[in-house]
């Protein structure tokens, strides 16, 4: 018994570490460097002509994220040409998730035709330098002259079973308000989805 309050203690103080860094919004969000399931390496510099981008932090294994594959990729078919391209990362690490190794990432993209492209992050880099804490998380960067400011965090809608026609479309939303020149009207919401499986042996 004593063992197991051990174990949730840890994996709580592990959660709260990770969970107290991350961008927020307004804040420049770095590039990244990391392998696409197609063998390549992708950063953000590598979309000439982005006006932003839409960076999902994701994975394969989590129920929730499954259910919002289909809308990740109709977000990638409506921004991409728009300039607003869809990259999603996948968070966990893959030892503590077999299900997550890049070998399956390239199954699923595979399987589901991804159009956008799909990056791993065994070490959880980038997953803690954004802040993402659950799977999906999105970040909507707008593309400045100072950098990539962070205009948008959190859900994709509000509406995780698709049972609800009057859903709020937060990225979708945020996006297209981008695109007019305005700011997002809700800039935050809460992401709602799995726990990161992180690496067991440290948390940062």
């Amino acid at each position: 018994m004593k063992k197991l309050i051990l174990a949730c203690l840890s994996m709580f103080l592990i959660t709260a570490a990770n969970a107290q860094n991350g961008y927020q919004v307004g804040d420049l969000a770095s590039d990244f460097n990391l392998k696409n399931v197609d063998g390549k390496n992708v950063s953000l510099a590598n979309y000439k002509n982005a006006k932003g981008y839409i960076v999902v932090f994701t994975c394969n294994t989590c129920p929730v994220s499954k259910a919002y594959e289909a809308r990740v990729e109709a977000l990638s078919k409506m921004y991409a040409a728009k300039g607003y391209p869809v990259v999603a990362i996948n968070t966990n690490d893959p030892v503590t998730s077999p299900g997550d190794t890049y070998a399956k990432m390239q199954e699923r993209a595979k399987e589901k035709g991804f159009s956008f492209a799909y990056l791993e992050d065994p070490d959880h880099v980038f997953t803690k330098k954004y802040g993402a804490q659950r799977t999906p998380h999105v970040f909507v960067l707008q593309k400045t002259a100072k950098g990539n400011e962070v205009a948008y965090i959190g859900a994709i809608d509000n509406d995780q079973q698709e049972a609800n026609p009057q859903r709020d479309n937060y990225v979708q939303n945020a996006v297209n308000q981008l695109l007019k020149g305005e700011k997002p009207s809700v800039a935050s919401t809460k992401a709602i989805g799995c726990t990161i499986k992180w690496k067991k042996e440290a948390s940062r």
